[in-house]
């Protein structure tokens, strides 16, 4: 088997690049920036399916993602989350969300308005996260 976005996270975000395990993608959702960790392995539900190392190596890669979240946008906190409950598909969820956000202090599941950023908005933000990663080791980003 291979590695295959699954759809719902396909069309709900723009991919930003790989870590030696994990896809990463940035979530259309004028919320945020909000990325997602997806490893690369077919049919992954849960991390602790993932081998020891490779358990390792998510919690670094997420890690990464949370102190850049938090030292670049001075986020207020970072939720982070893997819950499933609509895509299956192993996936880590890393939100930096502020005092002022939408759903603050609350979760942000249910409590937004689903409004996403226009694509030029996004597309920007695509650019500096891809810059941005492109700072920590082992990320390459993809084509823009």
């Amino acid at each position: 088997m291979q590695f295959t976005l699954h759809s719902r996270l396909a069309a709900d975000t723009s991919v930003l690049g790989n870590f030696p395990l994990c896809q990463v993608l940035l979530s259309k959702e004028a919320l945020g920036p909000w990325l997602i960790l997806v490893p690369r392995k077919p049919a992954l539900t849960e991390i602790h399916h993932l081998p020891e190392d490779e358990q390792f190596q998510l919690m670094r890669e997420s890690s990464a993602v949370a102190r850049l979240l938090e030292e670049d946008y001075q986020a207020d906190k970072i939720n982070v989350g893997a819950l499933g409950n609509l895509v299956p598909q192993l996936h880590v969820h890393h939100i930096a969300r502020f005092k002022d956000d939408v759903a603050w202090p609350g979760p942000i599941w249910g409590n937004t308005n689903g409004t996403q950023r226009s694509d030029e908005v996004q597309q920007a933000l695509v650019e500096e996260l891809r810059a941005e990663l492109g700072q920590l080791d082992g990320f390459t980003p993809t084509d823009a």
